[in-house]
């Protein structure tokens, strides 16, 4: 349990994209308050492209070294490209005060204690003593903390050049074999700390025994700022990014339409992190949930401005839209099947279905004889289809999008009606609606090539001009 002091620090999450930004980050965020220097523990990702290049490219599955290692393709040649692009990125920082022989004689000694882990990993696969998809998952485990290790200790290196006398609390673990879980490794990393006088700058990635990849994989860095707040109790715990949190994309509507949502609730966070816009990662955010601590989401290049702040609790005083959001990556499975009417464990084998193939669904709408399910369009394989059309009359598989409409408070009388004529007025035709009894989230699943269009649409309708 946290003293009375843990309310004067603050714990912060730093993006990849503002990372990578590292001036902006030092001048807007690290050193513009004089006033509180220090009571702040930084939670740090990797520098943008990084984690890509250690793993594999997030939205296009370009292979990274982890691949390479899993093929057994050249992936030492791979480490010995990663040194030369993470001392690149040190030369970028050097006029912010980054000593460059230190940071990539770091490199060098991270890499080859990576190598040396590698190397024993690729002669257990070859022997065939253990499972090769514990291996690889090690080694996944591996790779994938570099990149936070490397940003942590450039931030301590820079800040210690700017006078501050901050901590690098590197929860990597390469320089020990202790056999923790994830959370006695944060909650043995931070006793004792004073860390009210403290400036602390932490990896994102964290080591334990469970592999903090396996469950989270890509959003284990969100999954360590949520853990170290759980653990010190801060007052406010805070993740800066390289945009607000707007009612809508402002590449899609213009940042003129793009209003700042200001207040919100775990609720809401949860519904955009379901159709893929994570303001932070669902399983991250649930333990801060529980534990009372609310989030602030701050553009990294606007300091002055407030942001979004998430609490458990908040309901808008007034009845309207906050978030309008979806994704175009997403297919509609349908099932038309004149023998489930009345039939009792239609849908309970359905979904058999859906789990033996891994597959988890946005969107549920049925009738009479049909049932549609939205999944991510990355998820549906030749075998899956194939095993539903041998045991369903029609299947169709149709490529789509989902455009929601989100608020802590949007149970208006006529706003589904108002949506609805908005997407008409665009020429959007609605393929499928839900709206559960809760009423923060109404979802229409279009075509496709309508998303950006239907957007554009529901923004102006419900956000810019909510009077209708």
């Amino acid at each position: 349990m946290a003293n009375p002091s843990q309310t004067q620090i603050s714990v912060e999450k730093i993006g990849g994209t503002s990372m990578t930004a590292f001036g902006d980050v030092l001048r807007h965020i690290m050193l513009y308050d004089k006033a509180r220097i220090t009571g702040r523990i930084y939670v740090v990702s990797a520098y943008s492209g990084v984690t890509n290049q250690l793993l594999e490219h997030k939205k296009t599955g370009e292979r990274g070294i982890y691949a390479l290692f899993a093929e057994d393709a050249g992936y030492q040649t791979a480490l010995d490209g990663l040194a030369v692009s993470l001392k690149k990125l040190n030369a970028g920082y050097a006029d912010l005060g980054l000593p460059l022989d230190v940071a990539d004689r770091f490199v060098d000694e991270r890499i080859a204690q990576a190598r040396t882990y590698l190397e024993a990993m690729h002669h257990v696969l070859a022997s065939g003593y253990l499972d090769r998809k514990d291996v690889l998952l090690a080694a996944r485990e591996v790779l994938a903390s570099i990149g936070e290790s490397h940003s942590a200790f450039n931030s301590v290196e820079i800040l210690k050049a700017n006078g501050v006398n901050a901590t690098l609390m590197d929860l990597a673990g390469f320089n020990d074999d202790e056999a923790w879980t994830i959370d006695q490794r944060i909650h043995k990393s931070f006793a004792g700390l004073d860390l009210a006088n403290s400036v602390v700058v932490a990896t994102g990635y964290t080591k334990g025994i469970e592999g903090i990849m396996r469950e989270f994989d890509r959003g284990y860095s969100e999954v360590t700022f949520s853990k170290i707040a759980v653990e010190v109790r801060p007052a406010e715990a805070v993740i800066h990014k390289e945009f607000h949190l707007s009612s809508a994309d402002p590449n899609l509507v213009g940042i003129e339409n793009a209003i700042v949502v200001g207040n919100t609730n775990y609720d809401v966070a949860d519904q955009l992190a379901d159709v893929g816009m994570e303001a932070i990662h669902p399983k991250a955010a649930k333990p801060m949930e529980l534990a009372g601590i609310p989030i602030r989401l701050k553009n990294t290049f606007e300091p002055d401005h407030p942001g979004t702040l998430i609490t458990k609790d908040f309901v808008g005083q007034r009845a309207r839209v906050e978030i309008i959001s979806g994704s175009d990556k997403v297919t509609l499975l349908e099932i038309h099947d004149p023998g489930m009417v009345g039939a009792v464990g239609f849908d309970h084998d359905l979904m058999g279905i859906l789990c033996e193939h891994d597959v988890s669904y946005i969107l549920k709408a049925t009738n009479a004889n049909s049932i549609a399910h939205l999944v991510w369009e990355s998820s549906v394989t030749e075998a899956l289809v194939s095993e539903l059309e041998a045991r369903y009359q029609i299947v169709t598989v149709k490529p789509s999008a989902i455009v929601c409409a989100i608020g802590s408070n949007i149970a208006i009388p006529g706003v589904l009606a108002r949506a609805a004529q908005a997407l008409a007025d665009a020429s959007v035709n609605v393929n499928c609606v839900s709206q559960p009894l809760r009423q923060v989230n109404m979802q229409f699943v279009i075509d496709r090539g309508d998303y950006k269009t239907a957007i554009k649409a529901l923004n102006q309708a419900l956000c810019v001009n909510p009077a209708g």
